[in-house]
């Protein structure tokens, strides 16, 4: 029987989130959702491999760029659409994952994360110095006429919000599904005890390729989405260390492992970041990133199973919830 509660509080939000664009309708304001939704998908796609499969990844600039690049690089060289450059990004992510997956899973404990910034700042260096996409200079996107094929909203910006919210619910739909199977099992398995699951019968290093497949293909869907929305891109913000860590970050802080843990954490910290800015970015003195900093801090210690162990603690009535697991990487490949 679905829960009343649930139900109710589930269409409450959708229709929330469909009219937001039309009760606020000043630039900024629907800038701050949009930038909300993408770091929700990017913070589900790192759950995938790092929350429900135990492996802290903190690589997955690598995809992120490569989607942005593939689609970019494909609509400069020739004139292909985004929506057909997405796919093409994806794919490539999902390759480029599998030629780093196979070493570094074999990688024991904290080496895997290790072994992941290391191939991160190795990609970015190559970009860097790869003049045939632009270098260090970057890639402007031209401006194209304003249609659905071009991927480009001058005048409506409300569309850009609309396709944002429609990948995120794409992803989490995904994800849902992925959670509730065969697979989303062995994945949980894989985090809790690997050597228990392999002495199942269960094969560790196909399931960890299947798992940073799932989480390289969604965060080059991110990508693709971010360079048409602003239209430029570059070394330095589409493949930078800090991207990962503050992807992972607002999965650990809405609660690895769970399914609405990445859209809480990236709500709360998107907001906390922009406020803390406007209010005190001004100053001169970075004290907007010291209480950003801060806060970030507190909510971690006083709840170090994220923000979803909150909402437990607070008796929401939204049905029993599984724990939040611990994410530390488990196990060989």
């Amino acid at each position: 029987m679905v829960d009343r509660g649930r139900l109710a509080l589930l269409t409450a939000l959708s229709t929330a989130l469909v009219a937001f664009p039309w009760v606020f309708v000043k630039p900024y304001p629907r800038d701050v959702m949009i930038r909300i939704f993408l770091y929700a998908l990017l913070a589900q796609a790192w759950n995938l491999l790092g929350g429900y499969c135990g492996q802290v990844s903190l690589g997955n600039a690598v995809f992120f760029g490569i989607g942005a690049y593939a689609s970019s690089v494909l609509s400069l060289w020739w004139g292909v659409s985004p929506w057909l450059g997405m796919p093409a990004g994806m794919t490539l992510a999902v390759v480029v994952s599998q030629v780093i997956g196979y070493p570094c899973f074999r990688l024991r404990g904290h080496y895997f994360a290790i072994a992941t910034i290391g191939i991160g700042e190795i990609v970015q260096t190559v970009a860097i110095n790869w003049d045939a996409i632009g270098g260090a200079r970057g890639v402007w996107l031209p401006i194209k006429p304003e249609t659905l094929v071009n991927f480009q909203f001058h005048r409506a910006k409300w569309v850009y919000y609309y396709i944002a919210l429609a990948l995120l619910v794409a992803v989490f739909g995904l994800t849902a599904f992925v959670e509730r199977s065969r697979l989303g099992y062995y994945f949980r398995a894989i985090r809790e005890d690997p050597d228990a699951a392999q002495s199942l019968g269960v094969p560790l290093t196909r399931y960890k390729l299947l798992a940073i497949a799932g989480s390289a293909a969604f965060t080059a869907l991110g990508g693709t989405f971010y360079a048409q929305y602003v239209l430029f891109i570059d070394p330095e913000s589409v493949l930078p260390t800090s991207l990962s860590i503050l992807v992972c970050l607002v999965a650990v802080l809405g609660g690895v492992g769970t399914l609405w843990g990445p859209a809480l954490g990236a709500t709360v910290l998107i907001s906390l970041s922009e406020v803390t800015r406007v209010w005190l970015g001004g100053t001169g003195k970075a004290v907007d990133l010291m209480i950003y900093g801060g806060l970030i801090v507190l909510v971690s210690i006083c709840q170090p199973a994220g923000l979803m162990g909150m909402v437990r603690r607070l008796g929401r009535k939204s049905g029993p919830v599984p724990p939040t697991p611990a994410i530390a990487p488990q196990g060989t490949g």
